[in-house]
């Protein structure tokens, strides 16, 4: 009994004891992965960018993140920073082309970082990140050499020399675009000196040297000058102000002498006016006296006159009223007897507008009912023999083109047989349908002069020849012949060449030949340079008479 009870509580214990240690395991779980998690979220600077990347989204190779914080999720995502501290990069271009082919020396230093706009932050993340500081700064110098040897080739040595706002603006639009598609941003430019080989720009300094002591040298003659100038005005002015100050001494002398006389002149004038006012006065306040008593008279008058008008226009007014009384009774009489006139007129036209409606609308609606039914089958009856009109003239079509189609195919196979019966050779294929086509170009050649008339061909002929041993007549004779349009030219115009058996090439007969048929005894041409004399004899004498 003891022992079960004894294992009983041992049983409780070893329960109790797994509890605390499941418990225990739990809560030790529990605080990894909240220290796990802890660890996973990362904060970026603001000195850096936080590049996160893996399986970072839909189209996206990596996503950058400045001034916040991200949770990386653990085996699917990765990250790592990049420094945003400036990189000043000092760039000695030598022997560098301007436009006008003169080498320059540009020293200068660059300062750049890696932009924080979005985009460009995508591009830095994809081709910088696990580059250290040197490796970006190697790779924007090659950027920056390449730009500004492009900008000093497109300006004169003159704009770089002077306008260096232009120049720096012309780096920063050129070298921007370029450093951004790298991930890249210019912060600021500095051109500490340009120099070239040939001392154009010591040239230029010493010629704007010139110009500023001359312009100095102008200045101060002008200055002397002005000095001068100001000397002699001060003391026209002390002369001009004396004179006026005497003469105002004067002016004031004379006023005042005839300010004293003015006053005496008014003090006579005033008591004559004085007397002349009281004359006046006394005659107007007699007229006065004699217009109010007319006045009085005309007003007891007017008085009288306005009692009788307004009796007579009292009168009128009623007679007015009674005459207006009258016709307005009147008229309304009329009025009624108008209305019911027009009354049984309205219910007359609209019984008769009825009958219209029954006798001609309805039929001509029926009859416009019919003939929109019957255009609709002719309509439709003129659709389907335009529908089978045109099925026709598409299988029509259909046929022909398959016809040329077979026509095209039998002469292309025509044209590859007669190039492999020539050895594969083009250019002797086309020889083989040239000798076939030879008859039709002979007898398009003799059809050019078959139609020609001449009359009479008179020809003035000595006896020497030229230096080739021919005669004029036999020159005549070859040049009509020539007039002819020659294979050779035609083959030309073609773009092919006449074979070399056709031009009769290499056949030294040909030319005897030729000698042969052209060559003519000495006399018989002067006998026929007599009776051409003799007819040109005949034709003057026939002209003379």
């Amino acid at each position: 009994m003891n022992s079960a009870v004894i294992f009983a509580q041992a049983t409780d214990n070893m329960g109790q004891f797994a509890a605390v240690i499941g418990l225990m395991i739990a809560m030790l779980f529990i605080v990894v992965m909240l220290f796990s998690v802890v660890r996973r979220y990362k904060r970026c600077p603001s000195d850096k960018i936080l590049v996160v990347y893996g399986k970072t989204g839909k189209g996206m190779s990596a996503k950058c993140i400045h001034g916040g914080a991200a949770f990386i999720w653990p085996v699917i995502q990765d990250y790592a920073f990049m420094d945003l501290t400036p990189m000043s990069i000092e760039v000695n271009l030598t022997n560098a082309l301007s436009r006008q082919n003169i080498r320059v020396n540009v020293p200068s230093r660059f300062t750049i970082g890696i932009s924080t706009e979005p985009n460009i932050m995508q591009n830095a993340a994809e081709r910088l990140l696990g580059l250290g500081m040197q490796e970006v700064t190697d790779l924007a110098q090659e950027i920056i050499f390449g730009q500004l040897r492009l900008v000093v080739a497109s300006m004169d040595i003159e704009e770089i020399n002077s306008d260096r706002d232009k120049f720096l603006q012309n780096i920063t639009d050129n070298l921007e675009n370029e450093l951004q598609k790298v991930g890249l941003k210019l912060i600021n430019v500095n051109i500490t000196d340009i120099q070239d080989e040939s001392g154009y720009i010591a040239a230029l300094g010493k010629e704007a040297a010139a110009h500023a002591i001359n312009a100095a040298k102008v200045s101060v003659a002008d200055k002397n000058r002005d000095g001068a100038i100001g000397e002699a005005n001060a003391q026209q002015d002390e002369r001009t102000r004396v004179s006026g100050l005497l003469a105002q001494a004067k002016i004031g002398e004379a006023v005042a002498d005839q300010n004293e006389r003015t006053q005496v002149a008014m003090s006579h004038a005033e008591a004559k006016i004085g007397e002349a006012n009281a004359l006046q006065n006394e005659r107007i306040e007699i007229a006065k006296a004699n217009a109010k008593a007319i006045e009085g008279e005309n007003l007891s008058k007017i008085e009288i006159a306005e009692s009788d008008a307004l009796r007579r226009q009292k009168q009128a007014e009623a007679e007015k009223i009674a005459s207006a009384a009258e016709k307005v009774q009147s008229a309304k009489a009329l009025q009624e007897a108008y209305e019911a006139e027009q009354k049984a007129e309205n219910q007359r036209a609209e019984r008769d507008k009825a009958t219209q409606y029954a006798n001609v609308v309805i039929p001509a609606e029926i009859a416009k009912t019919k003939l929109v039914i019957e255009a609709e089958a002719d309509a439709e009856m003129i659709r389907k023999k335009a529908r089978g009109e045109a099925d026709a003239i598409l299988f029509m079509k259909e046929a022909e083109a398959k016809g040329m189609y077979e026509i095209l195919t039998k002469q292309a196979e025509g044209l590859e047989q007669i190039v492999k019966a020539a050895g594969n050779s083009s250019k002797d294929a086309v020889l083989l349908l040239i000798a076939d086509k030879l008859p039709e170009l002979v007898r398009t050649q003799a059809e050019a002069i078959k139609n020609i008339k001449i009359d009479k061909v008179t020809v003035w002929d000595g006896n020497g020849g030229n230096a080739d041993g021919k005669t004029s007549t036999a020159n005549f004779i070859s040049g009509i012949y020539k007039s002819v349009p020659p294979l050779e030219d035609m083959f030309n115009m073609a773009g092919m060449q006449l074979p070399t058996y056709l031009k009769g090439e290499n056949n030294p007969k040909n030319e005897d030949v030729e000698n042969a048929e052209i060559q003519e005894p000495q006399k018989p041409k002067e006998k026929k340079l007599k009776s051409t004399e003799k007819e040109n004899d005949s034709d003057e004498n026939k002209e003379g008479n």
